[in-house]
């Protein structure tokens, strides 16, 4: 399943006096929503990836903070901004004839109006004629070369901080949920200690080593858990639960997370289905539980999306403590005639958004780029993405393909470098559940604790009578 969280180190704010980088020349409109002279990502609203230099064209990448040519100084200069390239200075984002490319700074083509399109979005538009730089459509996603073409949404772009902005937070009980970072153990099931959970070689690589009880004692507030359907319910499992000893149904780990909640007053937790069963099975599981329909957060029936998340303080007050999400397809579930979140269960789709989980083999090098999990195959919901009044937590994956204790511990070190150097940009939020294997090794609480500690002050979604 998912992710990882380690410690996070801010990256220095004084850089522009290190960098004589490219530029992209935009046409200055003096208008007030214009960003300040500066370090920036130039990210697709509509795709969320990055705009970077590729040889002599310009093209959208996964974003991957100071490496593959991602990041550009924008430039005021007369009535023209431009945007040029850190890593290829005197080489601004432009156009070549027909087509967006690298061209010298100072020359024909280099230059953009510059105008403010919607909420902390930004149209770059030729100068000399009605186009504007544009992600082209191409079957079910968009071409990596980047395009001319008319105004529109496909021709919003954000100029995303490398640095995130950053505010203090509120008193602990006034945080929106959205406004927190929560410890999150990938796979917290596949442990060898609560029982089994794959076949007898899978099972010589657990995702953790401490049961859930501990998990929840030593401060683990998110668990992924990987649900098949078998015989006797939902199991929990790797791919398939043909021999697994001991397997370990759903409805046990859920009663012991809720035991921890009435033992522990204050605490909120949520818990990210893999999910592979079938929605009346799932409604029988929880339904084995008691106390916990009581304690379900029902984001859909408590106006969430019109409002935005409540604070840590009125869900203790009205004792809705538990979040369970699901990434199974609601359009599978309605056209079965039972959706799961009549019965309390959150669609992730609907309420998340979620980078792609795996960095890599268990061994080498990894592979730190943060890009959607749900881009491709007809489906496109950027990390980027907000709504007006609401804006989805982001699970941040911070794993690999097999767990090796070796390369854990360096992964999980750097954590809180890879969320504040690459995620947040990515994302334009902070991370709110680090998700991580072997949650014991490399102190990944540290970067949970630094995440804790700040607010980025980008996009935020202000809730009804909320200061922001």
């Amino acid at each position: 399943m998912r992710a990882s969280r380690a410690p996070l180190f801010a990256v220095p704010v004084i850089v522009a006096a290190l960098v004589a980088g490219p530029a992209v020349t935009v046409r200055a409109q003096q208008t007030p929503v214009a960003p300040p002279e500066g370090l920036y990502y130039l990210q697709s609203a509509t795709t969320g990836l990055n705009a970077a230099a590729t040889g002599g064209r310009v093209a959208q990448h996964r974003p991957r903070g100071n490496s593959d040519h991602q990041q550009w100084w924008l430039h005021a200069g007369g009535d023209a901004y431009t945007l040029e390239n850190t890593d290829s200075p005197g080489q601004c984002l432009g156009r070549t004839g027909d087509s967006p490319g690298l061209v010298a700074c100072g020359g024909d083509g280099a230059g953009w109006d510059l105008a403010g399109a919607g909420p902390d979005r930004y149209a770059l538009k030729d100068p000399g004629a009605d186009r504007y730089l544009t992600v082209a459509p191409s079957g079910d996603t968009y071409a990596d070369a980047l395009a001319l073409g008319p105004d529109g949404d496909l021709a919003r772009w954000y100029l995303t901080p490398l640095v995130a902005p950053k505010s203090p937070l509120p008193p602990e009980s006034l945080r929106t949920l959205d406004q927190v970072t929560f410890l999150t153990a990938h796979n917290a099931y596949a442990n060898g200690v609560d029982g089994g959970f794959a076949p007898p070689i899978v099972n010589l690589f657990p995702n953790q080593n401490r049961g859930l009880d501990q998990q929840l004692a030593e401060g683990v507030r998110g668990f992924m858990l990987d649900i098949h359907q078998t015989p006797d319910g939902a199991i929990l499992c790797h791919d398939s639960c043909t021999l697994v000893s001991r397997p370990v149904a759903l409805w046990v780990d859920l009663r012991r997370i809720v035991e921890f909640l009435r033992q522990h007053r204050t605490e909120i937790v949520t818990v990210f289905l893999e999910d592979y069963v079938a929605p009346d099975v799932l409604r029988a599981e929880l339904a084995r539980v008691p106390d916990l329909a009581g304690l379900l957060l029902r984001p859909d029936v408590e106006g969430v999306r019109q409002r935005g998340w409540p604070t840590l303080g009125e869900l203790r007050q009205r004792d809705k403590r538990l979040l369970i999400f699901t990434d199974h397809s609601r359009a599978d579930d309605e056209s079965a005639g039972l959706t799961r979140d009549s019965f309390g269960v959150m669609y992730q789709r609907d309420w998340t958004v979620e980078n792609f989980w795996s960095m890599g083999p268990g061994v080498g090098g990894s592979d730190w780029s943060c890009y959607s999990r749900w881009y491709g195959g007809g489906v496109n919901i950027p990390l980027t993405r907000t709504e007006p009044g609401f804006r989805p937590l982001f699970v941040m994956n911070h794993f690999r393909d097999v767990p090796v204790p070796p390369t854990i511990t360096t992964d999980n070190g750097k954590l809180a470098d890879r969320a504040e150097r690459f995620c947040e940009p990515a994302a334009r939020k902070k991370p709110n559940f680090l998700a991580v294997d072997r949650y014991d090794l490399g102190d990944p609480g540290s970067a949970v604790d630094l995440l804790n500690t700040y607010r980025y002050a980008g996009m935020i979604a202000r809730r009804a009578g909320s200061p922001g």
